[in-house]
Protein backbone atom coordinates (compact mmCIF):
# COMPACT_ATOMS: atom_id res chain seq x y z
CA UNK A 1 0.00 0.00 0.00
CA UNK A 2 2.54 2.12 0.77
CA UNK A 3 4.30 1.76 -2.42
CA UNK A 4 1.28 2.10 -4.31
CA UNK A 5 0.68 5.17 -2.55
CA UNK A 6 4.03 6.24 -3.81
CA UNK A 7 3.67 5.83 -7.11
CA UNK A 8 0.56 7.98 -7.19
CA UNK A 9 2.28 10.61 -5.71
CA UNK A 10 5.33 10.24 -7.74
CA UNK A 11 3.07 10.01 -10.78
CA UNK A 12 1.16 13.25 -10.22
CA UNK A 13 4.75 15.19 -9.25
CA UNK A 14 5.33 14.14 -12.94
CA UNK A 15 2.06 15.97 -14.37
CA UNK A 16 2.63 18.59 -12.71
CA UNK A 17 5.86 19.41 -13.65
CA UNK A 18 4.00 18.75 -17.04
CA UNK A 19 1.53 21.63 -16.86
CA UNK A 20 3.97 24.55 -15.21
CA UNK A 21 0.48 26.66 -14.33
CA UNK A 22 -0.53 24.10 -12.46
CA UNK A 23 -0.27 25.45 -8.71
CA UNK A 24 1.10 22.06 -6.68
CA UNK A 25 -0.85 23.54 -3.38
CA UNK A 26 -4.17 23.79 -4.51
CA UNK A 27 -7.38 23.51 -2.87
CA UNK A 28 -8.31 19.82 -2.14
CA UNK A 29 -11.31 19.03 -4.80
CA UNK A 30 -14.63 17.67 -3.81
CA UNK A 31 -17.25 16.38 -6.57
CA UNK A 32 -20.68 15.24 -5.63
CA UNK A 33 -22.52 13.01 -8.32
CA UNK A 34 -25.90 12.03 -8.55
CA UNK A 35 -27.84 9.56 -10.51
CA UNK A 36 -31.56 8.01 -10.75
CA UNK A 37 -29.57 4.64 -11.60
CA UNK A 38 -30.26 1.52 -9.49
CA UNK A 39 -27.55 -0.95 -7.67
CA UNK A 40 -26.58 -3.42 -10.06
CA UNK A 41 -26.82 -1.51 -13.29
CA UNK A 42 -22.97 -1.12 -14.85
CA UNK A 43 -23.19 2.83 -15.44
CA UNK A 44 -23.81 2.69 -11.33
CA UNK A 45 -21.12 0.34 -10.65
CA UNK A 46 -19.03 2.43 -12.93
CA UNK A 47 -19.79 5.85 -10.49
CA UNK A 48 -17.76 3.47 -8.00
CA UNK A 49 -15.00 2.65 -10.41
CA UNK A 50 -14.79 6.17 -11.21
CA UNK A 51 -14.33 7.03 -7.27
CA UNK A 52 -11.51 4.90 -6.90
CA UNK A 53 -9.32 5.86 -9.38
CA UNK A 54 -9.92 9.30 -9.16
CA UNK A 55 -8.97 9.16 -5.66
CA UNK A 56 -5.77 6.53 -6.28
CA UNK A 57 -4.59 8.98 -8.88
CA UNK A 58 -4.80 11.85 -7.10
CA UNK A 59 -3.33 10.53 -3.61
CA UNK A 60 -6.95 11.90 -2.26
CA UNK A 61 -6.85 15.21 -3.19
CA UNK A 62 -10.42 14.99 -5.33
CA UNK A 63 -12.74 13.24 -3.45
CA UNK A 64 -16.59 12.16 -5.13
CA UNK A 65 -19.53 11.81 -3.08
CA UNK A 66 -21.86 9.47 -4.85
CA UNK A 67 -25.62 9.54 -4.80
CA UNK A 68 -27.79 6.76 -6.09
CA UNK A 69 -31.60 5.10 -6.94
CA UNK A 70 -32.47 9.14 -6.79
CA UNK A 71 -31.37 9.27 -3.38
CA UNK A 72 -31.27 13.19 -3.23
CA UNK A 73 -32.56 14.33 -7.01
CA UNK A 74 -34.86 12.59 -9.13
CA UNK A 75 -34.09 12.49 -12.88
CA UNK A 76 -35.60 15.84 -13.81
CA UNK A 77 -34.41 17.57 -10.48
CA UNK A 78 -30.91 16.17 -10.72
CA UNK A 79 -30.28 17.39 -14.83
CA UNK A 80 -31.83 20.63 -13.34
CA UNK A 81 -28.86 20.88 -10.75
CA UNK A 82 -26.25 20.48 -12.67
CA UNK A 83 -27.63 23.22 -14.54
CA UNK A 84 -27.71 25.38 -11.61
CA UNK A 85 -24.78 24.38 -10.08
CA UNK A 86 -25.85 23.00 -7.27
CA UNK A 87 -25.05 19.46 -8.13
CA UNK A 88 -21.58 18.98 -10.04
CA UNK A 89 -22.21 15.65 -11.99
CA UNK A 90 -25.30 13.70 -13.34
CA UNK A 91 -25.41 11.12 -16.50
CA UNK A 92 -27.58 12.88 -19.09
CA UNK A 93 -27.95 11.36 -22.64
CA UNK A 94 -28.60 12.54 -25.76
CA UNK A 95 -32.34 13.44 -25.85
CA UNK A 96 -31.93 15.61 -22.62
CA UNK A 97 -29.56 17.92 -24.51
CA UNK A 98 -31.53 17.89 -27.42
CA UNK A 99 -33.43 20.27 -25.49
CA UNK A 100 -30.56 22.89 -25.45
CA UNK A 101 -28.76 22.31 -28.47
CA UNK A 102 -31.69 20.70 -30.84
CA UNK A 103 -29.32 18.52 -33.28
CA UNK A 104 -27.87 16.42 -30.77
CA UNK A 105 -31.94 14.65 -30.49
CA UNK A 106 -30.59 12.61 -33.82
CA UNK A 107 -28.15 11.25 -31.70
CA UNK A 108 -30.67 9.35 -29.54
CA UNK A 109 -32.86 8.98 -32.45
CA UNK A 110 -34.26 5.36 -33.70
CA UNK A 111 -31.60 3.90 -35.63
CA UNK A 112 -28.84 6.24 -35.49
CA UNK A 113 -26.29 3.49 -34.92
CA UNK A 114 -25.79 0.10 -36.06
CA UNK A 115 -24.39 -1.20 -33.07
CA UNK A 116 -21.86 -0.83 -30.06
CA UNK A 117 -18.86 -0.08 -31.90
CA UNK A 118 -20.52 2.19 -33.99
CA UNK A 119 -21.73 4.35 -31.17
CA UNK A 120 -18.07 3.98 -29.41
CA UNK A 121 -16.32 5.25 -32.11
CA UNK A 122 -18.60 7.96 -33.15
CA UNK A 123 -19.06 9.60 -29.68
CA UNK A 124 -15.53 8.61 -28.00
CA UNK A 125 -14.01 9.56 -31.05
CA UNK A 126 -13.37 13.42 -32.61
CA UNK A 127 -16.92 14.00 -33.73
CA UNK A 128 -17.72 12.96 -30.13
CA UNK A 129 -15.68 15.50 -28.61
CA UNK A 130 -16.60 18.24 -30.82
CA UNK A 131 -20.11 17.61 -29.93
CA UNK A 132 -19.68 17.48 -26.37
CA UNK A 133 -17.39 20.79 -26.75
CA UNK A 134 -20.42 22.38 -28.55
CA UNK A 135 -22.93 21.28 -25.72
CA UNK A 136 -20.62 22.66 -23.05
CA UNK A 137 -20.23 26.12 -24.72
CA UNK A 138 -24.12 26.20 -25.37
CA UNK A 139 -25.30 24.75 -21.87
CA UNK A 140 -22.86 24.85 -19.25
CA UNK A 141 -22.72 21.51 -18.71
CA UNK A 142 -19.56 19.62 -20.01
CA UNK A 143 -19.86 15.88 -21.00
CA UNK A 144 -16.37 13.77 -20.52
CA UNK A 145 -17.37 10.67 -22.41
CA UNK A 146 -20.24 8.18 -23.76
CA UNK A 147 -20.72 5.03 -21.42
CA UNK A 148 -22.56 1.95 -23.04
CA UNK A 149 -26.04 1.74 -21.45
CA UNK A 150 -27.38 -1.39 -23.52
CA UNK A 151 -29.42 -1.38 -26.77
CA UNK A 152 -32.52 -0.47 -25.95
CA UNK A 153 -35.94 -3.02 -26.58
CA UNK A 154 -38.86 -2.97 -26.02
CA UNK A 155 -40.66 -4.22 -23.09
CA UNK A 156 -44.45 -4.60 -22.37
CA UNK A 157 -47.49 -6.28 -20.24
CA UNK A 158 -49.18 -9.54 -21.32
CA UNK A 159 -52.47 -7.92 -22.20
CA UNK A 160 -50.40 -6.27 -25.47
CA UNK A 161 -50.30 -9.71 -26.82
CA UNK A 162 -46.95 -9.94 -29.20
CA UNK A 163 -45.25 -7.59 -31.22
CA UNK A 164 -43.79 -7.73 -34.42
CA UNK A 165 -44.39 -4.17 -36.21
CA UNK A 166 -45.08 -0.61 -35.26
CA UNK A 167 -48.59 -1.07 -36.15
CA UNK A 168 -48.52 -3.34 -33.85
CA UNK A 169 -48.04 -0.87 -30.71
CA UNK A 170 -50.75 1.18 -32.09
CA UNK A 171 -52.50 2.93 -29.07
CA UNK A 172 -50.29 1.05 -26.34
CA UNK A 173 -48.87 3.69 -23.47
CA UNK A 174 -45.19 3.59 -24.06
CA UNK A 175 -43.54 4.53 -21.16
CA UNK A 176 -41.10 7.89 -22.25
CA UNK A 177 -38.97 10.29 -20.41
CA UNK A 178 -40.41 13.93 -20.61
CA UNK A 179 -38.44 15.76 -23.27
CA UNK A 180 -39.65 16.16 -26.66
CA UNK A 181 -36.81 13.96 -27.95
CA UNK A 182 -37.86 11.20 -25.81
CA UNK A 183 -41.38 11.75 -26.73
CA UNK A 184 -40.37 11.71 -30.36
CA UNK A 185 -38.60 8.17 -29.94
CA UNK A 186 -42.14 6.76 -28.85
CA UNK A 187 -44.33 7.74 -31.89
CA UNK A 188 -41.23 6.64 -33.84
CA UNK A 189 -41.63 2.77 -32.52
CA UNK A 190 -45.63 3.21 -33.49
CA UNK A 191 -46.67 3.68 -29.53
CA UNK A 192 -48.65 6.28 -27.70
CA UNK A 193 -45.43 7.83 -25.48
CA UNK A 194 -46.49 8.26 -22.01
CA UNK A 195 -43.82 10.88 -19.77
CA UNK A 196 -43.39 9.61 -16.69
CA UNK A 197 -40.19 9.94 -14.54
CA UNK A 198 -37.77 6.15 -14.39
CA UNK A 199 -38.43 5.87 -10.62
CA UNK A 200 -42.19 5.23 -11.06
CA UNK A 201 -42.18 2.72 -13.93
CA UNK A 202 -42.46 0.11 -11.91
CA UNK A 203 -45.39 0.92 -10.40
CA UNK A 204 -47.42 2.22 -13.50
CA UNK A 205 -46.51 -1.47 -14.88
CA UNK A 206 -47.64 -3.27 -12.27
CA UNK A 207 -51.17 -0.62 -12.00
CA UNK A 208 -51.47 -0.28 -15.65
CA UNK A 209 -50.49 3.24 -15.77
CA UNK A 210 -48.48 2.71 -18.75
CA UNK A 211 -48.52 -0.43 -20.75
CA UNK A 212 -44.71 -0.73 -22.05
CA UNK A 213 -41.29 0.76 -21.92
CA UNK A 214 -37.98 0.58 -23.19
CA UNK A 215 -34.64 0.03 -21.92
CA UNK A 216 -31.66 -2.48 -22.32
CA UNK A 217 -31.53 -5.58 -20.93
CA UNK A 218 -29.46 -5.17 -18.36
CA UNK A 219 -31.86 -2.04 -16.96
CA UNK A 220 -34.63 -4.36 -17.52
CA UNK A 221 -33.49 -6.78 -15.13
CA UNK A 222 -31.60 -4.83 -12.39
CA UNK A 223 -35.33 -2.65 -11.73
CA UNK A 224 -37.34 -5.60 -12.18
CA UNK A 225 -39.27 -4.65 -14.90
CA UNK A 226 -39.59 -8.63 -15.39
CA UNK A 227 -41.71 -9.23 -12.87
CA UNK A 228 -44.61 -6.88 -14.41
CA UNK A 229 -44.07 -7.46 -17.80
CA UNK A 230 -44.31 -10.51 -20.25
CA UNK A 231 -42.64 -9.70 -23.59
CA UNK A 232 -39.73 -8.60 -24.34
CA UNK A 233 -39.45 -7.36 -28.53
CA UNK A 234 -35.42 -7.39 -29.59
CA UNK A 235 -35.76 -4.26 -31.61
CA UNK A 236 -32.12 -3.04 -31.25
CA UNK A 237 -33.95 0.46 -31.77
CA UNK A 238 -31.75 2.46 -29.93
CA UNK A 239 -27.90 1.84 -29.09
CA UNK A 240 -27.81 3.82 -26.10
CA UNK A 241 -25.63 5.74 -24.11
CA UNK A 242 -25.52 7.91 -21.20
CA UNK A 243 -23.36 10.75 -20.80
CA UNK A 244 -21.24 11.31 -16.93
CA UNK A 245 -21.13 15.26 -17.27
CA UNK A 246 -20.02 17.95 -15.17
CA UNK A 247 -21.29 22.15 -14.42
CA UNK A 248 -19.13 23.77 -16.92
CA UNK A 249 -17.97 26.30 -14.19
CA UNK A 250 -16.84 23.66 -12.01
CA UNK A 251 -14.43 22.33 -14.47
CA UNK A 252 -13.36 25.30 -15.84
CA UNK A 253 -12.22 25.92 -11.87
CA UNK A 254 -10.10 23.13 -12.20
CA UNK A 255 -6.69 22.67 -13.14
CA UNK A 256 -5.01 21.36 -15.49
CA UNK A 257 -3.60 18.13 -13.94
CA UNK A 258 -7.29 18.01 -11.87
CA UNK A 259 -8.83 17.75 -15.55
CA UNK A 260 -6.70 15.18 -16.58
CA UNK A 261 -7.02 12.82 -13.25
CA UNK A 262 -10.92 13.48 -13.85
CA UNK A 263 -10.55 12.20 -18.08
CA UNK A 264 -8.48 9.21 -16.70
CA UNK A 265 -10.47 8.00 -14.26
CA UNK A 266 -13.82 8.51 -16.70
CA UNK A 267 -11.98 6.73 -19.40
CA UNK A 268 -11.40 3.85 -16.65
CA UNK A 269 -15.18 3.72 -15.77
CA UNK A 270 -16.27 3.77 -19.34
CA UNK A 271 -14.53 0.42 -20.76
CA UNK A 272 -15.91 -1.10 -17.07
CA UNK A 273 -19.00 0.28 -17.98
CA UNK A 274 -19.25 -1.55 -21.94
CA UNK A 275 -17.63 -4.69 -20.73
CA UNK A 276 -20.20 -5.00 -18.21
CA UNK A 277 -23.33 -3.90 -20.34
CA UNK A 278 -22.02 -6.33 -23.18
CA UNK A 279 -21.57 -9.41 -21.06
CA UNK A 280 -24.82 -8.91 -19.39
CA UNK A 281 -26.39 -8.91 -22.66
CA UNK A 282 -25.16 -11.66 -24.01
CA UNK A 283 -26.35 -13.66 -21.24
CA UNK A 284 -29.80 -11.93 -20.55
CA UNK A 285 -32.40 -13.29 -23.11
CA UNK A 286 -32.16 -16.90 -21.66
CA UNK A 287 -32.31 -15.36 -18.04
CA UNK A 288 -35.79 -13.68 -19.03
CA UNK A 289 -36.84 -16.90 -20.75
CA UNK A 290 -36.00 -18.80 -17.70
CA UNK A 291 -39.02 -15.95 -15.80
CA UNK A 292 -41.51 -16.69 -17.75
CA UNK A 293 -41.05 -14.16 -20.43
CA UNK A 294 -41.84 -14.48 -23.85
CA UNK A 295 -38.89 -13.02 -26.31
CA UNK A 296 -39.47 -12.17 -29.47
CA UNK A 297 -36.74 -12.19 -31.02
CA UNK A 298 -37.59 -11.80 -34.72
CA UNK A 299 -39.54 -8.65 -35.13
CA UNK A 300 -39.33 -6.85 -38.76
CA UNK A 301 -36.75 -4.52 -37.83
CA UNK A 302 -37.30 -3.27 -41.74
CA UNK A 303 -40.61 -2.36 -40.97
CA UNK A 304 -39.77 -0.47 -37.61
CA UNK A 305 -36.64 1.48 -39.83
CA UNK A 306 -39.02 2.54 -41.93
CA UNK A 307 -41.94 3.54 -39.84
CA UNK A 308 -39.78 5.18 -37.45
CA UNK A 309 -37.86 7.50 -41.08
CA UNK A 310 -41.82 8.71 -41.56
CA UNK A 311 -42.49 9.61 -38.16
CA UNK A 312 -39.38 11.96 -37.12
CA UNK A 313 -39.96 13.12 -40.79
CA UNK A 314 -43.80 14.03 -40.55
CA UNK A 315 -45.04 13.56 -36.76
CA UNK A 316 -42.05 15.02 -35.40
CA UNK A 317 -40.79 17.62 -37.70
CA UNK A 318 -40.53 20.10 -34.58
CA UNK A 319 -37.45 17.41 -33.80
CA UNK A 320 -35.75 16.05 -37.17
CA UNK A 321 -35.87 20.04 -39.03
CA UNK A 322 -32.85 20.51 -36.54
CA UNK A 323 -31.06 17.68 -37.37
CA UNK A 324 -27.51 18.83 -38.86
CA UNK A 325 -27.80 16.23 -41.84
CA UNK A 326 -24.19 16.82 -42.98
CA UNK A 327 -22.66 15.56 -39.38
CA UNK A 328 -25.72 12.63 -39.76
CA UNK A 329 -23.85 11.36 -42.44
CA UNK A 330 -20.43 11.39 -41.27
CA UNK A 331 -22.23 9.38 -38.23
CA UNK A 332 -23.57 6.49 -40.90
CA UNK A 333 -19.95 6.61 -42.84
CA UNK A 334 -18.23 5.30 -39.07
CA UNK A 335 -20.48 2.46 -39.36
Amino acid sequence: MKFRKLEIILVVFVLVLAFSCVNVFAADVKLTWSSISVPGDAHTEAMGVFEEEVENLSAGHITVDLYIAGAIYTQEGELAAVREGTLDMAYYSASWFAEFVPYVSMIGAVYTFSGFKHMDRVLNGEIGKAIFEDIAQKTGIRPLGAFYLGTRQLNLVEKVGEVRTPQDLKGVKLRTPASPAWIALGKALGGNPTPMSFGEVYMGLKTGAIDGQDNPLPTDKNAKFYEVTKYIVLTDHVVNSVWPSINEKKWQSLSDIDKLIIRKAIEKARKFCAETNLKAESELVDFFKGEGLIVIEDPDKGAFAEYAKWSYQNESKEISKDWDMELYEKIQALK
